[in-house]
């Protein structure tokens, strides 16, 4: 059964929406991530315009991460005072990444950098999670000694330190402030919640416990993702509200379901499989960066206008 998208001026088929939306709500609640890295690229492979697969996506995010932190919190996964400061950072820096997203689509790149920032960003991110995971699944199989996943940087020693009981830490207010920035503008510019990116920082540079970071990672994007959505609808009108609806109830349900195996799973196999999944993506997006277009008119028909 075929929907029209008001947004998109396209029609797409109901049950391959939910069902996107479903697989990445799955995924949200057993990675800790929006999962928007997912959802964009695969938006966009199904014909949507990339401008709004980035909008529509951050508000399908808000849903399926909302549901997936309720159900982290009744385990008591969540640092509320540390995600309160990854937010903070978050929304300055949406707004920044919202005035950026207008400008690109207004000057007419704003394909070509989203389709460059997946590659650079999840390429670079992925790979060295991977190599990281496998060592720690191979020290873990070999019995032998375990090693802290983070070490002490020049970062740890900056001012306005606050101490967060949750994950054990006394660390400077700055670093997540500086995390929570950089997510919100890629949760703006590429259609994320920034989960790809914020997972093997918050364990590997902030050093909390992976379990601490799921839900965490997850209170942050539903905040970001949330005011996010609004700039993008007020200022670019790129969020298709049918089309996010579709997503959303899939998602709600998918998050469920993902929250309850991601609990079961070690932190070594959930950055494990994450990673890889991060570098499938990243492999698709670049394929198709820099294939020739299917259709060779294409080109020409967009140079004229």
């Amino acid at each position: 059964m075929d929907i029209y998208l008001p947004i998109a001026e396209i029609s797409v088929n109901l049950f391959l929406l939910l069902g996107l939306g479903g697989l990445v709500g799955f995924l949200s609640g057993v990675f800790g991530v929006g999962s928007g890295f997912l959802m964009t690229p695969l938006l966009i492979f199904s014909g949507i315009p990339p401008a709004v697969a980035v909008g529509t996506g951050a508000a399908q995010i808000l849903a399926s991460s909302s549901s997936a932190v309720i159900a982290h919190m009744r385990r008591r996964n969540v640092d509320v005072k540390m995600g309160l400061v990854l937010t903070i950072g978050g929304i300055a820096g949406s707004g920044l990444g919202v005035a950026l997203f207008g400008w690109l689509q207004k000057i007419g790149q704003i394909d070509l950098v989203i389709s460059l920032s997946y590659v650079l960003f999840l390429g670079t991110v992925g790979c060295l999670m991977l190599i990281e995971s496998l060592r720690a699944w191979f020290r873990l199989r070999s019995h032998a000694s375990r090693r802290k996943l983070h070490h002490h940087y020049w970062l740890h020693g900056l001012p306005f330190k606050l101490r967060f009981q949750r994950s054990r830490l006394y660390i400077s207010a700055l670093m997540p402030l500086g995390l929570g920035l950089l997510v919100g503008i890629l949760a703006a510019v590429m259609g994320v919640g920034g989960g790809f990116l914020m997972v093997p920082a918050m364990i590997y540079l902030i050093g909390m416990p992976t379990a601490i970071v799921i839900g965490t990672s997850l209170f942050q994007i539903t905040f970001v993702t949330a005011i996010t959505t609004f700039l993008q609808s007020a200022n670019n009108q790129t969020v298709d509200v049918v089309l996010a609806l579709a997503l959303i109830v899939g998602g709600v349900i998918g998050a469920q379901f993902g929250s309850s195996l991601g609990a079961r799973l070690r932190g070594e196999q959930i950055r494990i499989l994450l990673a890889v999944m991060v570098l499938l993506v990243c492999g698709k997006v670049g394929y198709d960066l820099f294939t020739p277009p299917a259709d060779p008119f294409s080109l020409g028909s967009s140079r004229q206008r």
